[in-house]
């Protein structure tokens, strides 16, 4: 007979319920798609402090609500374990993302993010930008309240803030 402590319940019964809100496996893309074809990403630093299907779940929900009306998740990426400090071609899923931003198959339009602060850094948002740009990528984040857009100063003043405020938490 199997012991549980409270944690392990809790931990066990959130995860039932994010496996059971259908969320899909890495990189599954659906094809019946009404309006923008969006990829998610989401991150969550440790697996032994944090859960990371209901970690993965509200980073999901996060993002869902934040395109809602605009299209769908077709696309799902997470990194569990690694730091944010660590550039995004190291991560598992955020370079298999990357990868398939610059392929011309790639079946989505636009990345979600989860949270800012889960996903970048100091300035990686400013120096992955160019790359979802040249791309023809559109960049969504709960944040912004939707699409980022680079032309506007009080997206580039909440990215600037967000990423300091980030790092801060890093240090």
């Amino acid at each position: 007979m199997a012991v549980f402590g409270q944690q392990d319940l809790q931990q066990d019964l959130l995860g039932e319920w994010a496996e059971r809100s259908g969320r899909r496996p890495a990189g599954c893309v659906s094809s019946d798609v009404d309006g923008l074809r969006f990829a998610f990403y989401g991150r969550t630093s440790t697996c032994r402090h944090q859960h990371g299907v209901t970690s993965a779940a509200w980073q999901r929900d996060a993002a869902e609500h934040t395109i809602g009306g605009y299209g769908v998740v077709v696309a799902e990426y997470f990194d569990a374990g690694c730091s944010r400090r660590v550039p995004w071609a190291r991560r598992r899923s955020a370079a298999a993302l990357l990868a398939a931003i610059e392929a011309e198959d790639r079946g989505f339009d636009a990345v979600v993010v989860g949270e800012y602060e889960r996903a970048f850094t100091d300035d990686q948002f400013a120096r992955l930008l160019p790359l979802f740009e040249r791309c023809g990528v559109q960049v969504w984040l709960p944040e912004a309240g939707g699409r980022f857009d680079a032309a506007d100063p009080r997206h580039q003043a909440l990215m600037t803030m967000l990423g300091a405020q980030s790092q801060r938490e890093v240090l």
